[in-house]
């Protein structure tokens, strides 16, 4: 039980990567704070949990919204006192050239993928205790990518450099930052993608499962990778490797 009765804050918990997380926390002793922008997916993220005996609350959450942010810090502070570990999963994507972009639809990337994880951070870290630990959930497409997506792109590199960045502002509290880069995943983000839908985007390589992901985030929120800190681990099926 690598997570008995640590509080565990996950963004994006309702689907996909971010739900498989908060199940995986919860199954090893975690009390899980859902956050998500679709109250019927959270809350049943949360029933799951509750189901098989575990602890959770649900935080209707747009991460876009410092406000709601904010909220959702005092309300698993209201529940528990403290936050042990932070997943920053929350994402969203365009999918057009940067001539056709508006500057709207460039902010709204970027405060949804990137400012999140800086209030959530900011938030968060003075109530986590020592040993705490933050997972960001970065994308291959900092490190490879293709054409139509460069909101996205820049906001999970900007996500990698920030974790670096705080990595060393936390030593001293003892508190761990690190990113997870994960390839393709079998997730709604996946195929909804409109690329990927018209056969526009070919998926090369091997297509992960949500769990495979969640995998490796509890292993870097757990006490037996102390010593992984300010790095990000791919884990994409060695899909940068093919590309």
């Amino acid at each position: 039980m690598r997570f008995k009765d640590k509080v565990c804050l996950v963004t994006g918990g309702g689907s996909g990567i971010g739900k498989a997380t908060c199940l995986q926390f919860a199954r090893e002793g975690g009390r899980v704070a859902v956050v998500d922008l679709n109250p019927v997916h959270g809350e049943q993220t949360v029933a799951e949990i509750k189901k098989a005996g575990g602890d959770a609350i649900f935080c209707k959450t747009d991460v876009g919204n410092p406000d709601q942010i904010r909220q959702a810090i005092d309300g698993t502070l209201k529940q528990w006192n403290r936050i042990d570990v932070l997943v920053n999963d929350a994402a969203m994507m365009t999918f057009k050239p940067v001539v056709e972009l508006s500057e709207d639809e460039w902010d709204k990337v970027q405060a949804v993928n990137m400012r999140s994880v800086f209030l959530l951070c900011k938030l968060a870290i003075p109530h986590m205790p020592a040993g705490g630990a933050i997972v960001n959930v970065s994308s291959v497409h900092a490190h490879e990518t293709t054409a139509n997506v460069s909101p996205y792109v820049a906001s999970k590199g900007a996500m990698e450099a920030f974790a670096r960045a705080l990595a060393i502002e936390c030593e001293d509290k003892k508190i761990r930052v690190n990113c997870v880069a994960p390839g393709a995943v079998n997730t709604p983000m996946l195929w909804n993608n409109p690329n990927v839908k018209s056969g526009k985007e070919k998926i090369v390589g091997a297509v992960g499962e949500p769990e495979d992901i969640a995998a490796a985030i509890c292993f870097l929120a757990a006490p037996e990778a102390r010593f992984i800190n300010g790095t990000t681990l791919v884990v994409d099926g060695a899909r940068l490797d093919i590309l």
